[in-house]
């Protein structure tokens, strides 16, 4: 079923500090100039690693509690949002900036300060490289056109829910899906064109993570009270199907056509689910599974453990753990740079 070709194999790993498996030989040697880009949220900063040996190459210091990340399509810049605070939960005004940060200086190159916007969330960039940032204080969702010399954001948009955390967002960057966490709404918004009020509909109770199928007509939704997994009509936000789940779905991913991976906090598992929302298979992790990567070209994930303070690099091949490493406080989402084959 899977459309990606695997480079890790598990055979002739052997153990590595912290319980997880060094990758094979033959897997390091495919993915020897890989780097995995890792925000650590309570270690306030952003760790480069070589995921072959584990080695933190480059640490990027950071003002308190960065959390989410994208890349540009070039691999030249990353964006990551100051949320200022360590949950949703955590009281305070939080952060108001986004850090520029230099792929391959490995630094950061400057701050965006977005005040008045404050609690900086989530973070999303179309296939043109126009950023948005999420202010979940405010619900109102930031454009930036030109992000790489953008010295304030050049669009703002209402998202009418409450405590905005996180979105999803359409390759052409014309629709957005903001999930609202006290609301208890999804939104649909057009990032270009504010004089179209959002169009709101409840999946069910915490909608925190979302993604689009490939297609984009449909858009999945982890409801985490609800303990559910909703499909919507991605143009109507009408309800095609639900599934109950168990536990706690915090994060949502589109792997292929035919398949979602979903992470679970209660059970600390990784599921692989149909994107008609059949169980395939779970995966149970030694730690609680914050946010996952995505190789690019290879049936790879990496899955940031909370708590643990690591890595768990997994083959979705086989759902089967076969390597890891140690990271600072607190790992959560992360960025894939490949390197030359």
């Amino acid at each position: 079923m899977a459309t990606r070709r695997t480079v890790l194999k598990a055979a002739g790993a052997g153990p590595l500090a912290g319980g997880l498996t060094a990758p094979s030989a033959d897997a390091s040697r495919a993915a020897e100039a890989d780097v995995l880009v890792v925000v650590e949220k309570s270690g306030h900063a952003v760790g480069f690693y070589d995921i072959t040996s584990g080695q933190r190459l480059r640490t990027v210091p950071l003002p308190d509690h960065p959390h989410e990340m994208v890349v540009d399509s070039r691999r030249r810049f990353a964006y990551v949002g100051h949320y200022g605070v360590r949950m949703s939960s955590t009281i305070g005004e939080g952060g108001a900036a986004v850090f520029v940060i230099d792929l391959a200086e490995r630094s950061l190159a400057r701050t965006i300060d977005v005040r008045p916007f404050n609690r900086i969330h989530g973070m999303g960039i179309d296939r043109h490289d126009r950023l948005y940032a999420l202010s979940e204080e405010k619900a109102v969702l930031l454009g930036f056109d030109d992000p790489a010399t953008d010295v304030a954001p050049t669009r703002a948009v209402p998202t009418n829910g409450v405590k905005t955390h996180l979105f999803t967002l359409s390759r052409d960057g014309e629709r957005a899906y903001v999930t609202g966490l006290l609301s208890h709404t999804v939104s649909l918004v057009r990032p270009h064109d504010a004089s179209v009020p959002p169009l709101l509909a409840t999946p069910g109770q915490l909608p925190e993570s979302s993604c689009l199928s490939r297609d984009e007509k449909t858009l999945f939704v982890g409801a985490r009270k609800s303990s559910s997994l909703v499909a919507l009509d991605a143009r109507t936000l009408k309800v095609r199907r639900r599934h109950d789940v168990g536990g706690d779905p915090l994060r949502v991913y589109t792997l292929d056509d035919e398949r979602l991976l979903v992470t679970d906090i209660a059970a600390n598992t990784l599921t692989v689910w149909s994107t008609d929302l059949r169980r395939i298979r779970s995966l149970e992790l030694d730690g609680t599974p914050a946010a996952v990567s995505l190789h690019p070209t290879s049936s790879v994930a990496y899955v940031s453990l909370l708590g643990a303070n690591r890595i768990a690099v997994v083959d979705l091949e086989r759902l089967a753990v076969v390597g890891g490493f140690k990271t600072g406080l607190e790992p959560d989402s992360s960025v894939l740079l490949p390197g030359t084959p």
